[in-house]
Order: C-alpha cells, then sequence, then structure tokens
C-alpha cells in the first residue's frame, strides 16, 4: 500500500526528464559562471560532478530515492562535493522554471522522432501508391459500394492525412521550444542572469518572456498531445481499413505474418492483432489528452502541484503514438494486395452508376437531376447493367426505364451504344476523372509527384531543427569542457 510519502513523489515519472535535467544544470551553471554569479573553481568542480552523475547514475539509474529526479540530482551532487559548492548550482532558480525547461526538451526529442516516423510512413505509403496506380478497387461511401477508383487513389489519401499531421506537429513543436529558464518561482530573480544565453545553449529558439507564464503553462502540451489525438485517428483509420480488407467477406489484403496472430483454440485464424491494437490505443491517447485538460481546467496563475500530474499522461500518449506510427509503417510496407479480388469487387454493387448519369447528362442534355432518376430507377428496379454485354439490350432497358421517368426514351435524345459501353467500362470511368484530385492516371502520377517532393521538403524541415538543436548541444558541451578544465588545472598547480 502507498504511504504518505509516496503519494507526492514523482521520480519513477521524472526518469523520462533525467537527461534533460542535466542538461539545464550544466547551460544554467555555464550562464552563472560567465555572468559572474559563481566563481570559476566551483563552477569546475559543479560541471565535473554532473558529468559523474550523468555517466554513472543515468546508465545504473542509482539516483537515490527524493521527492523527484530534479532534487536527487541535487541530493547527489551537495552529497559528492559539499553543499557550500554544490549548494550553489540552484542560485536564480526554481524548480518551477527547472521542470517546466526540462518537460520542453525532453518533448523536444520525442517530437522530432515522432515527426521522422510521420514521415517515413509516409513516404511508405506513397511508395505503395506509386506501384499501384493502375490497381482498380471499389470505393465506398457508408461501406457501401459507391464508385471505382484504384488503389493509389485510395493511399494517397491517406498520405494527404498523415502530411497534415506532420504539419500540426512541427507547428507544436515550435510552441514547445521557447525556453521558461530564468522565470524562477514565477517573478523571475534578482540575480543578473542571461536567459537568452542559456536558451541559446539548450537549442531553444527563443525565451518564454513572461515568467509568470513560463512557469504555469502546459497549453503547449494540450497541444501537442491533441496533434497525437489527431494522428492516432488518422492511424486508426487505416488500421480499420487493413482489418477489414483483411477479412474474407473482403479479402483485398493479406497481413504480413508479423503483425498478425493465430488463436489457442482455431488453427485456421490470422488475427489483425497489431491493427486491432493501433485503433485501441487510440482511446489511449484521447484518455490522456482529456486527463491533461481536466487537470489544467480552472487552475490558477501561477504554479500549482496538480501540473505534476500532467507528465505521465504526455509520456504515455507520446510512447503510444509514436509505436504506433512505426507499427502502421511496417504494417503497410508488407502488406499484400489481392488485385484480382479488388477488380472483381469493384464491378458489384453498380459503382459506374455516376458515371452512367454523367454521360446521359452530356449526350442527351437532359438536367443531372433528370439523369439521376433514371439511373436510380434502373438500380431500383434491378436491371442487371454490366461492364460488358450486349449494348443494345441495355440501351432498350435504359429507354424503357426512361420512359417510365420522363416519358421519352434517351436513344432518342443522342445516347448511342458506344456512348453508354465506355460509361460503363470500369477502366474508361477511372480515367475519365482527370479532374484535380481525381483518380485519373494522369492526375494520380501528378499528385505523386507532389506528394514526394512536399516529403522531401518536410524531411529537411524537420532535419533542420535536429541539426540546430545538435549544434547548440555540442556549443554546450565545449562549454563544459572548457569550464570544467580550470578545476584539473588547479590541482595540476597544486601537485
Amino acid at each position: 500500500m502507498q504511504t504518505r510519502k509516496d503519494y507526492i513523489l514523482s521520480l519513477e515519472a521524472d526518469k523520462w526528464l533525467f537527461h534533460a535535467d542535466l542538461l539545464v544544470d550544466k547551460a544554467h551553471v555555464v550562464m552563472l559562471k560567465e555572468q559572474g554569479i559563481i566563481k570559476k573553481k566551483d563552477v569546475a568542480a559543479i560541471l565535473n560532478c554532473l558529468k559523474k552523475i550523468d555517466s554513472e547514475y543515468f546508465v545504473e539509474h542509482k539516483l537515490p530515492s527524493y521527492e523527484d529526479v530534479h532534487t536527487a540530482i541535487e541530493s547527489v551532487l551537495i552529497r559528492e562535493i559539499g553543499e557550500d559548492i554544490g549548494g550553489r548550482m540552484h542560485t536564480g532558480r526554481s524548480r518551477n522554471d527547472e521542470v517546466a525547461t526540462c518537460i520542453r526538451l525532453a518533448l523536444r526529442t520525442e517530437l522530432l522522432g515522432v515527426l521522422k516516423a510521420v514521415n517515413e510512413l509516409r513516404n511508405v505509403v506513397i511508395e505503395k501508391a506509386a506501384e499501384n496506380v493502375d490497381t482498380v478497387m471499389p470505393g465506398y461511401t457508408h461501406l457501401q459500394h459507391a464508385q471505382p477508383t484504384t488503389f493509389a487513389h485510395h493511399y494517397l489519401a491517406h498520405a494527404d492525412a498523415f502530411a497534415r499531421d506532420f504539419t500540426r506537429v512541427m507547428s507544436a513543436y515550435e510552441r514547445v521550444n521557447v525556453s521558461p529558464l530564468g522565470a524562477a518561482a514565477f517573478a523571475s530573480t534578482g540575480f543578473p542572469i542571461d536567459r537568452d544565453r542559456t536558451a541559446k545553449l539548450l537549442g531553444f529558439d527563443s525565451v518564454l518572456e513572461n515568467s509568470m507564464d513560463a512557469v504555469s503553462t502546459r497549453d503547449f502540451i494540450i497541444e501537442v498531445i491533441s496533434c497525437y489525438a489527431n494522428l492516432m485517428t488518422n492511424l486508426s483509420r487505416l488500421a480499420e481499413e487493413i482489418i477489414l480488407w483483411s477479412t474474407s467477406e473482403f479479402d483485398f489484403v493479406r497481413v504480413p505474418a508479423g503483425y498478425a496472430t493465430g488463436s489457442s483454440i482455431m488453427p485456421q485464424k490470422r488475427n489483425p492483432d497489431y491493427a486491432e491494437l493501433v485503433r485501441a490505443r487510440t482511446g489511449t491517447v484521447y484518455g490522456s489528452l482529456m486527463s491533461v485538460l481536466s487537470i489544467c481546467k480552472a487552475l490558477p496563475y501561477s504554479y500549482n502541484r496538480d501540473l505534476q500530474e500532467v507528465t505521465p499522461h504526455l509520456l504515455t500518449a507520446t510512447k503510444t503514438t509514436a509505436s504506433s506510427v512505426s507499427v502502421i509503417k511496417s504494417i503497410v510496407e508488407e502488406l499484400e494486395l489481392k488485385k484480382e479480388e479488388m477488380v472483381r469487387k469493384a464491378q458489384i454493387g453498380f459503382t459506374t452508376a455516376t458515371e452512367l448519369a454523367d454521360t446521359i447528362v452530356r449526350e442527351t442534355g437532359f438536367s443531372f437531376r433528370t439523369a439521376h432518376k433514371i439511373v436510380s430507377s434502373l438500380a431500383k428496379q434491378g436491371v442487371a447493367i454490366k461492364e460488358s454485354g450486349d449494348g443494345s439490350e441495355v440501351l432498350r432497358e435504359i429507354d424503357d426505364v426512361a420512359i417510365s421517368v420522363i416519358g421519352k426514351k434517351l436513344s432518342k435524345h443522342g445516347l448511342t451504344e458506344k456512348k453508354l459501353n465506355k460509361a460503363l467500362d470500369i477502366a474508361s470511368n477511372i480515367e475519365k476523372r482527370n479532374v484535380k484530385g481525381g483518380p485519373g492516371k494522369r492526375e494520380l502520377r501528378r499528385m505523386l509527384r507532389t506528394r514526394k517532393t512536399d516529403l522531401d521538403r518536410d524531411i529537411k524541415s524537420r532535419d533542420t531543427k535536429e541539426e540546430k538543436v545538435r549544434r547548440c548541444l555540442e556549443e554546450l558541451e565545449k562549454e563544459v569542457k572548457r569550464k570544467a578544465r580550470v578545476i584539473r588545472v588547479i590541482k595540476k598547480i597544486r601537485s
């Protein structure tokens, strides 16, 4: 049973922030030295000890049990080099701005990973679409056969959704990557600190200025989990289609062996468990979002301990989303298409009805609503309209229906057997739809080129941000080495 003391601890959840906390400590101490707030030898001792903690405690998880990871690190520092020196590290800051900064640093790393994973997924989906420009399949509305389309057209729709997810997460990254460090408890500090310097050393794009806002806002977390929720929704839609398409009723795809499981009792079963878990874990991310919204609702400024409960939900949503993107990417990459069955099913359910109505409009001059009524009557009366067959017979049947609906024969107003056969031909039906965004081959190839160009741009944009962070953290480590070297020089002189 949890004790009263355990109830307030966050060390387990804060392990995620360990490396980020050490980076914040290093940047803060470097800045304190540059501002003349801490002496050279004290700075060197602190930085050398932080390096030791980083290499020894992080690897072996030997941190002592304190209220949180931030207190734990400081306690080890003081134990190693004494309070007179180690106790100076916290000068000019509070746990409030320290925690807020650590969360942003750790989340920034995770977001760069998610962005990379989304781009990898987009690439796989686009490549799968490019391989299947000629793969005909039925399109659906309300899960009913609607119009013929292609697998490429269908999968580009998913690619476009994931492209928007990338844009949303990238935009959220901009609001995550700002530094609250230096805001202290909420009213900043009387020490002459340089907030811009620590922001630059840590790779932040700017400083979150208002010190009260800096320590107490978690709107960036709400935004990020909202982006995750949207991304998971799109992943879940694709997962659901994979699940449906793998059934005997559809029989469009075969799920990769590594992502399907058997049954303990039914030898023939091949269950799409991974896709089902993506679908289920979408609810997990939704739950994280609602939890964070509920925690942050009506909190007065500035810091409140309630915010400690936000981080575990952020971590859950982040890990769930990142792993789900990776799973769907692998499934799509290895997905086996049953193309013949797709073509066969595309001919079921009078999927050429819309093009037949359009052809009547073009060839006879009747309004679309009139043509719609005629074709609708054909469907209701169960007239056997097939892709191939006796065109003259089909035309007579259409004329009979037209007489009953409008009192006129369509063959007397320009509808011919040739035009009729073309309207009922699946391939011709699709190819005619070269309007922007349609499934026609010319338009599909244009969209594929554009999506690939957009993806290349987004990959570069994401990589640029990662490179900037890398350069800044390298500069921080150089500063740490320069300032930590002082103590070794002093020891050498004394010896």
